[in-house]
This record gives C-alpha cells, sequence and structure tokens, in this order.
C-alpha cells in the first residue's frame, strides 16, 4: 500500500515537472516586416494604353532573418471591370508573375529593393488625354517565412 502512494507521489511529480518544462519553452520568434519606401509611377504601354508601376523598399524591423518574401501593389480605389478612360486593376486573386516581385532572403535589420508593374491599366479615351495616377495605391506584403 505504502509502495503504490509512493509509486503514485512519484509519478505525479514527474508528470507536474514535464508540464513546467512545457509551459517555460521559449516562444518562437517570428519576422517582422514593413515597407519602408514605395513609389508608383506612370508609364505608357502601348499606345492607347498606360499601367502604373511600382517600386521601393522592405525592411526588415524583426530579430529573424526572412525567407521567400513576396510582395504586391493594389489599387483601392480602381474598379475591378474593364472601361475605357478610366483605371482599372486585376482581382486580388491570382496575380501575373509581373505583377508581383519575390524576394528570396532578408536578414534581421536589413533593407531589400522591389519593383513589380501593371498594379492597374488605363485604356485612352477619344481625346487621348494622358491620364493622372489614382488615389490609393499601395504596396502590400504579401507572405514570407520565417528562418529557424
Amino acid at each position: 500500500m505504502k509502495r503504490n502512494r509512493t509509486l503514485a507521489l512519484i509519478i505525479l511529480c514527474l508528470l507536474f515537472m514535464s508540464l513546467f518544462f512545457v509551459a517555460c519553452e521559449k516562444e518562437k520568434k517570428q519576422g517582422t516586416l514593413v515597407v519602408s519606401e514605395q513609389e508608383f509611377v506612370l508609364r505608357q504601354d502601348t499606345e492607347n494604353t498606360f499601367t502604373i508601376d511600382a517600386k521601393g523598399k522592405i525592411r526588415n524591423v524583426g530579430d529573424v532573418d526572412v525567407k521567400n518574401v513576396v510582395v504586391t501593389g493594389y489599387c483601392r480605389s480602381c474598379p475591378t471591370l474593364f472601361g475605357v478612360g478610366q483605371w482599372q486593376t486585376s482581382p486580388d486573386i491570382d496575380r501575373m508573375p509581373q505583377q508581383k516581385d519575390e524576394i528570396n532572403y532578408i536578414a534581421a535589420g536589413g533593407e531589400v529593393p522591389f519593383s513589380f508593374t501593371e498594379v492597374a491599366d488605363y485604356l485612352l479615351t477619344a481625346d487621348r488625354k494622358t491620364p493622372e495616377l489614382p488615389e490609393k495605391l499601395e504596396a502590400v506584403i504579401e507572405s514570407f517565412e520565417t528562418v529557424q
């Protein structure tokens, strides 16, 4: 009887110790990225169309390195429907390779340039007036992986 209590007490102590060690496990560090610079440029793509290209820099402000960073751009004020004389953008899904930039690696504290094209497109009207850049243009970090 005494042996069973001692064995149960030892098992109970081991269980509490293992729970203590699991609870005290260090948190995994996560990378933190910000778009530190962004610039949007109007470019005449063909005789009748204009497009917006983007370039800028991404800074890793986290404590760990990151890899496989994907950055793209959005025109939040542009419709997704095709029309003459207005800016239009592709839907948020299935970005073409030229509409995003993929960065292999950014060290902690590092800064890396990015560039991509075709944030939004514009088809000229009959008056052939050059359009102005639309409002609400932004570069967005879509995804990345933390290096462990």
